[in-house]
């Protein structure tokens, strides 16, 4: 056991030591837009309104609030590296309250130290969601938090605790959505079947405590000045999910859901599956309360996910402890040999993952997608410099570009929409548009076009490519 626990201690400082390479990539997917609203905060010192080319994005601020003294430690210039390190210190803070939810829960160190391992070595979690800088990581550290102070509050009858929980479930909201209260209420939920939590839960001095969860939400939305367009727009975001497009692809996603569920939260999922479907969960259980909740608040974390007609699987980031908590419980009770075999598969990940960080993704950014939005954004910035710069492009290509622009641009100020009746400068977009600018320069990049548009004087500068010239790759 002492060897088995050496073993899965190692391999945690591996695979949190894995996450430092991911923190220099180049900019993935649509990273710009918390590159560019964390600098236009910054700049403009408008602390509650969230904005990308000085438009109000309608999302709530704390993931911008906590990134910029990260930023200001790191240096402005590193604005992404500081996002990014945030969300990786999010992913092992999540990984820190499962340890500590399963040590309290489950009383066995060695046990807690193996859930935990098997939540950090989700493939989805190590090769992606772990270290992008979206709001995800940030917004399931607060959730999963609450959910697991709730339970050991409600589990050791102390308010303390739940309040905590409040406080989390609270900073849940601010980071990103109103879906972080029905995780919190599905423990709620599974909770009230179990005589204690329940006696706890309802008396009256709880129940006041739990009252609280409406205080952030009021007081947010109520000190805003456009209090009606973000509660709408975060609403909106949850009704999209809701609505199908078409019959057949329900059925699909109803049909192939489960299956990539499955395989992105692996090695552990799949080890799951396969232990029970051979049969070799033999040693019984003995937390017959704990684990029962903790199978019931993953499935009904799950379901709603799964029957939406749209979502993708980084709304589940949130649950993916507790789907490693049920999971890595089912290998642990099949005996030392399954621990053994999860722990191979492990460090099998973890290897791929360090040949994937350090060799495959940024080979695919130096010949694909992600140096070349640099290469752009230093073109734009030396063929415009001396002249105004606008744009706009809300695909993640022009904002890992802009956002780009807008670094090497320091300490000016963040690109903006321009002024009505300008007459003079450049204005950067996903499409030429004659209404706005004769096109200055076209780039592709991948398989995007991003077009640079002047006017006045700036389309007469010398440096303007003439119409055979080659784009930049």
């Amino acid at each position: 056991m002492k060897i088995a626990m050496t073993r899965t201690t190692f391999l945690l400082i591996l695979s949190a030591l894995a996450f430092i390479p991911t923190l220099f990539f180049y900019m993935v997917g649509e990273e710009g837009i918390y590159t560019i609203s964390t600098l236009e905060m910054w700049h403009s010192r408008e602390w509650f309104i969230q904005t990308m080319y000085g438009i109000n994005l309608s999302r709530p601020p704390l993931m911008n609030w906590l990134t910029i003294p990260l930023a200001r430690l790191l240096g402005w210039s590193h604005v992404l590296i500081a996002i990014r390190l945030l969300c990786v210190l999010a992913t092992l803070g999540t990984a820190a309250w499962l340890y500590w939810l399963c040590r309290k829960l489950f009383a066995e160190r060695a046990y807690a130290l193996f859930a935990t391992l098997s939540f950090l070595c989700m493939a989805d979690l190590q090769l992606y969601r772990g270290w992008l800088s979206y709001t995800d990581p940030l917004f399931a550290f607060f959730t999963f938090g609450a959910m697991a102070t709730l339970w050991v509050a409600s589990t050791e009858r102390q308010r303390g605790g739940l309040l905590l929980s409040v406080v989390m479930i609270s900073c849940a909201l601010l980071t990103k959505a109103f879906t972080a209260y029905v995780y919190y209420a599905t423990v709620i939920f599974v909770l009230l079947w179990q005589r204690s939590p329940r006696q706890f839960l309802l008396a009256p001095a709880s129940l006041a405590v739990l009252a609280t969860t409406a205080l952030v939400p009021w007081l947010w939305f109520s000190s805003l000045p456009e209090m009606d367009s973000q509660r709408a727009s975060m609403l909106h975001e949850i009704m999209i999910k809701l609505a199908a497009e078409d019959g057949f692809g329900y059925l699909l996603r109803l049909l192939t859901y489960p299956l990539e569920t499955l395989f992105w939260l692996s090695p552990i999922t799949l080890l799951a599956v396969y232990v029970l479907w051979r049969k070799r969960v033999w040693q019984a259980e003995e937390q017959t309360a704990h684990f029962p909740a903790a199978l019931f608040i993953t499935i009904l974390s799950i379901l709603p996910y799964w029957f939406s007609p749209q979502g993708g699987l980084r709304y589940l980031l949130p649950v993916y402890p507790m789907v490693a908590l049920v999971a890595a419980r089912y290998v642990w009770r099949a005996g030392e040999s399954a621990r053994a075999w999860a722990l191979r598969w492990f460090g099998g990940l973890i290897a791929f993952k360090m040949l994937f960080a350090l060799s495959l993704f940024p080979y695919y950014q130096h010949v694909y997608r992600g140096e070349n939005y640099v290469t752009t954004a230093h073109s734009i910035v030396r063929l415009t410099a001396g002249f105004p710069l606008y744009g706009m492009d809300m695909r993640s290509t022009g904002e890992n570009i802009i956002g780009q622009i807008d670094l090497d641009r320091l300490p000016l100020p963040p690109v903006q929409q321009p002024p009505e009746n300008w007459d003079n400068g450049f204005y950067m977009a996903g499409y030429p548009d004659e209404k706005i600018g004769q096109v200055f320069k076209k780039y592709v990049i991948a398989k995007d076009e991003f077009y640079l548009l002047c006017r006045g004087a700036a389309c007469l500068s010398a440096t303007k490519q003439k119409p055979h010239d080659h784009p930049d790759k």
